[in-house]
C-alpha cells in the first residue's frame, strides 16, 4: 500500500498492471511489443549513461537514438557487461544511490565478492507485478483459502519479499520460514506448515526434498500429515523428471516457477500449464553462442540455444544492459494456446557447468532429466562420475524412505536409465541406495553442479569447495 502515499507511484502501478494483464490477455500484437522493446531499451541505454559511473564509461560510444531496432546486428553495437563487471565495479554499476532503494540485498558471494542489488519502488513494482500476473493462473487452480509458505535461503535475499508481496496482490496468506536459521530450524518449519496447514510451498527443489527428509526422520509423512496442493520452486536448477518426483512425494502439484537472479531480477516466470514464460515486458532477451558471443539463430522449430543475455526494459536502481548471464538457455518461439503469450525458456544449466562424459557433452538439465525420468519416490539424489580403466563411468545415488512402513518405497527401473545412459553418452551406470551427502542442499547458494555432481575424474574446483563448506557450516 506504499503507493497510496505517492501520486506518482501510485499512477505508475496502476499502469504497469493494466499493462502486464492486457499482454497475458493477448491483447499486445507483435509490432507493439517490438515498439515497447526498442523504446524502452534506448530509454535504459540513455538512464545508465547518465547516472551509473560504470555505465558512463562503458557506454560512452553508444547513441542510443542511433539504434533503429533490436536486431542481433544493431545489438552487438552495445558491448556486454558480464559478472566480472559487476565484481570489479561494485556500486559504480548502481544508477541510483542506495538512499533511493527501498530494501537491500545482495549475491550470495560463496565463489566471489558479494555485489549489491538494491530494488527502488520501480524495480519491485514492475517485477512482482509480472510475477502477480503470472502466478495467478496458477493459484487460481487452487482456490481462494491459501496459506503459502516461503523458504528461502537468507535474509539478504529477495525471496521473502518477492513472494510475500506477490501472494498478498493475490489475496493468499504468507508465512516466511528459514528452516537453515538458528531460530526456526526444520522441526518448527514443519510444524509450521503442518498446523496452519499450509497449501502451498515456495522453495528451492532441494529445500522441498530437505522438508520431506526432515518430515520422515520425525514420524511423519509428507503426504498423509501435510495439505500442500501446489509447490512452487525456484533457485536451482529443476527438470521436469525432478518436479514429479517432488510431487509424488508430497502429493502437491509443483512448478518451476521462476527463473531469476538477485542481480537481473526476473527473467522467466511459470504459468499454469507448467511452461516457464519470459517476461517480455521487462527485459529484451538474446541469445549468443558462449564462445564466440555471436548471436544464435532459430533452428527450424524457432529454438535458439545458447547463452542468454538480458536488457533491463525498465529504469530503477541497477538496470543492467545486455548482461551475459552465464546460463546455457532453450529459448522457444510464443505459441497459440498456451497459458500465456510469452516464448518460453528452459535453463539447461551453467554455461561453465557443461560436462563431457563418455562419447559427449551434456547439460546439467539434460543429464538430470536423463537419468531421473524413470525413478519416482526418492527423498535426494547425487550423480557421482568415476574413470574407471580409462572409461567413464556414472553412479546414481538414491536417498530412499525409511523402510519402516512410513514411507512408500522408491520405484527405480536401472535397466531403463542404464539403457538411456548408454544410448545418450556411450558409458555404463551404476545405482547406489542410502542418504546423501549434505552437499545436496546447497544448489541455491553455490551452484547445481556443485551440489549435485561429485566428479572425482578431477580434484575438487572452487566452487565445489564453497559447497563443501557450506554444508560443513551447516552440519555444525
Amino acid at each position: 500500500m506504499f503507493t497510496v502515499f505517492n501520486e506518482e507511484l501510485d499512477r505508475t502501478a496502476r499502469e504497469i498492471r493494466d499493462r502486464h494483464q492486457a499482454f497475458a490477455r493477448g491483447d499486445w500484437s507483435d509490432a507493439g511489443l517490438a515498439e515497447h522493446q526498442l523504446r524502452e531499451l534506448r530509454r535504459t541505454l540513455a538512464y545508465v549513461k547518465e547516472k551509473s559511473p560504470f555505465y558512463a564509461r562503458h557506454l560512452a560510444r553508444v547513441e542510443p537514438g542511433a539504434l533503429t531496432s533490436t536486431a542481433p546486428e544493431q545489438l552487438a553495437t552495445v558491448p556486454f557487461t558480464t559478472k566480472d563487471d559487476l565484481r570489479r565495479e561494485f556500486e559504480n554499476v548502481l544508477s541510483l544511490p542506495l538512499s533511493k532503494a527501498w530494501i537491500f540485498y545482495e549475491t550470495t558471494g560463496t565463489t566471489g565478492r558479494s555485489t549489491p542489488c538494491p530494488r527502488d519502488n520501480t524495480d519491485s513494482l514492475h517485477n512482482n507485478t509480472a510475477l502477480t500476473v503470472y502466478y495467478d493462473t496458477i493459484f487460481r487452480q487452487f482456490g481462494d483459502e491459501q496459506v503459502i509458505g516461503v523458504s528461502g535461503p537468507t535474509e539478504l535475499h529477495a525471496f521473502g519479499d518477492t513472494f510475500g508481496d506477490v501472494c498478498r496482490n493475490l489475496g493468499h496468506a504468507v508465512a516466511k520460514m528459514w528452516p537453515h536459521s538458528p531460530m526456526v530450524g526444520y522441526d518448527r518449519a514443519l510444524e509450521t506448515l503442518r498446523v496452519l496447514p499450509a497449501t502451498g510451498l515456495f522453495s528451492t527443489p532441494g529445500m522441498a526434498l530437505s522438508l520431506a527428509k526432515k518430515a520422515y526422520a520425525a514420524g511423519l509423512h509428507p503426504r498423509r500429515d501435510f495439505h500442500l496442493d501446489v509447490v512452487m520452486c525456484t533457485g536451482e536448477l529443476a527438470s521436469p523428471s525432478l518436479l514429479a518426483n517432488i510431487g509424488e512425494v508430497w502429493g502437491a502439484k509443483v512448478y518451476n516457477a521462476l527463473y531469476a537472479s538477485q542481480e537481473a531480477s526476473v527473467m522467466g516466470a511459470a504459468g499454469a500449464d507448467g511452461a516457464l514464460y519470459t517476461a517480455p515486458l521487462l527485459n529484451l532477451y538474446e541469445v549468443i553462442d558462449p564462445d564466440t558471443g555471436h548471436a544464435v539463430a532459430p533452428g527450424a522449430d524457432g529454438v535458439r540455444t545458447g547463452e542468454l543475455v538480458v536488457t533491463s526494459l525498465y529504469q530503477g536502481s541497477k538496470p543492467l544492459v545486455r548482461y551475459r548471464t552465464g546460463d546455457l538457455v532453450r529459448l522457444g518461439p510464443a505459441a497459440a494456446g498456451r497459458t500465456l503469450p510469452a516464448p518460453t525458456l528452459e535453463v539447461l544449466g551453467r554455461t561453465r557447468d557443461l560436462l563431457h562424459i563418455g562419447e559427449g557433452h551434456i547439460s546439467g538439465y539434460d543429464l538430470e532429466e536423463l537419468l531421473l525420468t524413470h525413478p519416482r519416490g526418492y527423498l535426494d539424489y547425487q550423480i557421482v562420475i568415476d574413470a574407471v580403466d580409462g572409461q567413464d563411468e556414472l553412479t546414481l545415488h538414491l536417498e530412499t524412505p525409511p523402510a519402516d512402513g512410513a514411507g512408500d518405497g522408491v520405484r527405480v527401473d536401472e535397466d531403463a536409465i542404464a539403457r538411456a545412459v548408454r544410448e545418450r553418452l556411450g558409458v555404463p551406470t551404476r545405482f547406489a541406495y542410502g542418504p546423501t551427502s549434505s552437499v545436496t542442499t546447497t544448489g541455491a547458494m553455490v551452484s547445481w553442479k556443485a551440489a549435485r555432481v561429485e566428479d572425482r575424474r578431477s580434484a575438487p574446483d572452487q566452487e565445489r569447495a564453497a559447497a563443501l563448506a557450506v554444508a560443513g557450516g551447516r552440519a555444525q
